[in-house]
């Protein structure tokens, strides 16, 4: 399995583990040809900083499965929003303002919209 593939199964599976644990208009995004970030951007909304929170865990725990390891989050318990950047892979998690501030499907609308 090559680099895009195991990325490309570590987004469906964080894809999953968001929508699990009740994560809201969950987006997947291949960036892989707009950008040299990375391949693949999982972005979805939570209603409260502890469903954030799970969600968080649960998307890091699916991709790590997967033999991915986390570079680097940004986020807290407490925050509205959650970073979670595997290389290949960078989930993003918001308040559903915090969402519609940033607009990355927006920024990003170039980028393919991946359905699993």
């Amino acid at each position: 399995m090559d680099s895009k593939e195991k990325n490309y199964s570590a987004a469906r599976a964080a894809h999953k583990a968001l929508d699990d644990k009740f994560g809201q208009d969950i987006v997947t995004l291949d960036i892989s040809k707009i950008s040299i970030l990375s391949d693949f951007f999982v972005i979805a909304s939570g209603n409260n900083p502890s469903q954030i929170k799970a969600m968080a865990d649960a998307a890091s725990e699916a991709v790590e499965k997967l033999g991915l390891k986390l570079r680097h989050t940004e986020g807290s318990h407490s925050s509205s929003w959650f970073l979670l950047d595997f290389g290949g892979v960078i989930i993003h998690i918001f308040y559903r303002d915090e969402r519609n501030f940033y607009g990355l499907e927006r920024i990003w609308g170039d980028a393919e919209v991946v359905t699993f």
